[in-house]
């Protein structure tokens, strides 16, 4: 009898339609209760659920998930650097926009990114760079200008160049050796890339002779926060492999880390605080050794994709990095 009231519980699962005996003997009330503790257990003692622990009780220790002090501050420069923005004029007569070139993985945020640098500076959502926020693959599959327009006479001094997103394996996603070409000017804007087949020197698309505006100016690697320890090593390898090329070219190289209200839920209402916390500040550091990149190269930000409106805190983020972009490439084009 106790077998087979043990065998009908266990086999269910214990969910709500199991037909439970009204008065369970003492036997089978210890081996309910062995098995509910042993099934909490194992809920609780996942990898991550411990990890989970374990940061909450380190958190705890130190105070909570934000510092006293920001470990940069970025939200009283915000007029400047928009003013900065606003007006910058490259200084090389050669070249009369900045070129930046954003990279990473597929779903990083790449587009949205680009969207929000001109949300931010038109004060208003805009979307001309299309994304898909369902997509298991790149989405981005021509290599395309970004020009952000600043009324209906004139352009911002800089441009950004979306490409197909990097893939972990070889015949997937953007092939590293196109995105050399890119840097070098080779790549024409409109060129669809091809997973499998590098872009030729006969093909329409190649450039045989970039100028130096046709060129990469400034490398940006862009990553979601959260996704920071969870980065194939095929990823990882691709886009070192782009920075080592970008690092003998002399192009200066920058990071994004987006999402960061996805990755970490307590500064979404806070975005003002974001250099405060510090598990966002543990991502910057993993980043940093993951590329090699220096921290105060990497920039923490939230992209704009339910909202209607825009918000001078996430504002404060997005331009903050755009001016460090524009002093690199500045810099980089000033020495050619």
């Amino acid at each position: 009898m106790l077998h087979d009231q043990f065998f009908s519980l266990v086999s269910c699962g214990f969910s709500s339609t199991c037909s439970v005996p009204p008065h369970p003997s003492p036997a089978l009330r210890s081996s309910i209760k062995r098995i509910h503790l042993s099934r909490l257990c194992a809920r609780l003692c996942t990898p991550r659920a411990i990890a989970v622990s374990l940061r909450g009780a380190l958190l705890a220790a130190m105070g909570g998930a934000f510092s006293s002090e920001p470990w940069r501050e970025v939200t009283k420069g915000y007029q400047d650097n928009l003013d900065f923005v606003k007006s910058y004029k490259p200084r090389k007569p050669q070249v009369k926009r900045l070129r930046i070139l954003v990279h990473g993985p597929v779903g990083a945020g790449k587009s949205s990114f680009i969207n929000s640098v001109e949300s931010a500076l038109r004060h208003r959502i805009a979307v001309p760079a299309q994304t898909d926020a369902t997509s298991g693959s790149s989405f981005t599959q021509e290599y395309t200008a970004h020009e952000i327009r600043k009324d209906d006479q004139s352009c911002y001094s800089f441009i950004f160049n979306d490409i197909m997103g990097l893939e972990e394996k070889t015949n997937k996603g953007v092939k590293v050796d196109d995105l050399k070409l890119a840097l070098k000017g080779h790549v024409s804007d409109g060129y669809t890339f091809n997973p499998e087949v590098q872009l030729k020197a006969n093909d329409k698309y190649y450039n045989s002779s970039p100028t130096l505006e046709d060129r990469v100016h400034v490398l940006v690697s862009v990553v979601p926060a959260g996704s920071v320890s969870i980065l194939s090593d095929g990823v990882v390898k691709k886009m070192r492999e782009v920075r080592m090329a970008a690092s003998e070219m002399g192009i200066p190289q920058l990071a994004i880390l987006t999402k960061v209200d996805e990755a970490f839920p307590e500064v979404k209402q806070n975005m003002d605080k974001v250099y405060k916390n510090r598990n966002l500040k543990e991502q910057v550091d993993k980043f940093s050794v993951l590329l090699g990149l220096s921290p105060n190269c990497i920039f923490l930000v939230r992209n704009y994709h339910e909202e209607i409106h825009t918000n001078e805190d996430m504002n404060a983020l997005i331009l903050s990095a755009v001016k460090q972009m524009i002093c690199f490439g500045d810099d980089f084009v000033n020495k050619q």
